[in-house]
């Protein structure tokens, strides 16, 4: 059972508790130009635990053989840890089956696979695909191309100055060609948390599906696809404390069965001979060739090991930092906070008045200090806000208030450095 890091039952200290779970982290110990690493681009990707590297290693030491193929011991075990590790995903999601979860490469691969298996089967020209400004390209470009296959059209969702969606502006863009929506369920540039229940509740009303980019929430935020009803939910094992190179499509079984598999191979079939091929039903059917298995395991140990953390607690030591990091850069007069929404995910977005971010992000990495500086591949958000790029700090259950103040100290030499 996980220990609460503020009961007051609890023998342990807050800094002891962050101490413990800071020691699950290999990484965090290292040094970078000759100072300690503060960690704040997980946003990014999410450094990695030890009973993660754990299990991922024993895989390829003791267990590994290829799955749904074999009839030997060691095929038999990876099957069952690889669908073991299915399960595992389908519960922390609250899916009512574990057929309704796929293993793709990335959000990136689980937004082109509806993308384009719906270009096959529903879309058509004059039909509309509902995005928003603050979306992740990941989320804009697979439905550009679906567009210029299909004679469909984008509408846009305006955000208000303050990061928010503009709920009125977005609620008229709905209507009888609406198709699609396709919404981040936080902003990886921003860290704006959208209220998903009345969004999906519309696209529904206008009989559209609603396909939901969680990368950004699910480290920080309970997720419940049966609570929400999207239609599609999807996210990355790497921002889950997990490895990279595998992500989840979560998908209703009513829409899954309704798809053509987007690629072709081995374990997707039933029956292949040159004049058919009969497709294996969900998930096998959008899972063509060898499997991502020892990153299936990885990723099912990380979901194990962030709910014996707990996500309250999680979102309380986020909180507790993002705060501190928020009233602390405000204490720089030439610090612009782009974006400051009614809920925020731990992800600040900022600029150093006349001071490019790279610069500002290079001058950081000196004292040890690893943020994001660019466009976070959300170049319209970018050009809302007229810059060409922010300073991006996000943070995690591993991060404390103290490095905030090394990441504030490195800012103040950033300022000398460039002059005032």
């Amino acid at each position: 059972m996980a220990i609460p890091l503020f009961s007051p039952k609890n023998p342990v200290s807050l800094a002891g508790r962050i101490r413990v779970l800071r020691d699950d982290f290999p990484v965090l110990r290292e040094q970078i130009h000759g100072k300690p690493l503060v960690y704040f681009d997980n946003a990014a990707t999410t450094q990695k635990p030890r009973p993660v590297i754990r299990v991922m290693s024993e895989y390829f030491e003791k267990q590994n053989a290829n799955v749904h193929r074999g009839v030997h011991f060691l095929s038999e075990l990876s099957t069952t840890l690889y669908e073991e590790a299915r399960k595992t995903v389908a519960d922390f999601l609250h899916a009512s089956s574990p057929a309704e979860i796929i293993f793709t490469r990335g959000t990136t691969e689980s937004i082109n696979l509806i993308a384009q298996v719906l270009g096959q089967s529903l879309i058509q020209p004059g039909d509309e695909i509902i995005l928003s400004e603050l979306e992740h390209h990941s989320n804009i470009v697979p439905w550009q191309l679906l567009c210029e296959r299909t004679g469909a059209q984008l509408r846009v969702i305006p955000i208000l100055e303050n990061g928010d969606l503009d709920y009125e502006a977005g609620m008229r863009l709905f209507g009888p060609k609406t198709r699609i929506l396709a919404l981040a369920h936080v902003s990886n540039a921003l860290g704006t948390v959208n209220p998903l229940t009345s969004w999906i509740r519309r696209a529904h009303e206008c009989g559209a599906l609603v396909l939901i980019d969680g990368a950004q929430a699910i480290p920080h935020l309970p997720v419940d696809v049966a609570d929400l009803d999207c239609d599609f939910y999807v996210f990355s094992g790497h921002k889950l404390y997990g490895p990279t190179g595998i992500g989840v499509l979560y998908g209703k079984s009513s829409w899954l069965e309704r798809l053509p598999p987007w690629q072709g191979g081995g374990d997707m079939i039933t029956s292949v001979t040159f004049q058919k091929t009969l497709y294996a039903a969900p998930p096998q059917r959008f899972e063509a060739g060898t499997p991502p298995i020892a990153q299936a395991i990885g990723i099912a140990e990380a979901i194990r090991y962030l709910k014996s953390v707990g996500y309250t607690d999680i979102q309380d030591q986020e909180n507790r930092v993002a705060d501190h990091a928020l009233r602390r850069l405000r204490e720089i007069p030439r610090i612009r906070l782009i974006g400051e929404p009614r809920e925020r995910a731990a992800i600040v977005s900022f600029v150093l008045e006349g001071i490019h971010p790279h610069d500002v992000g290079t001058v950081l990495d000196q004292q040890g200090v690893a943020v994001r500086a660019g466009h976070h591949c959300a170049m319209p958000l970018m050009e809302h806000y007229r810059v060409p790029a922010t300073v991006r700090a996000s943070f995690a259950f591993y991060n404390t208030e103290n490095e905030v103040d090394i990441m504030i100290e490195a800012l103040e030499k950033a300022v000398e450095l460039f002059g005032r």
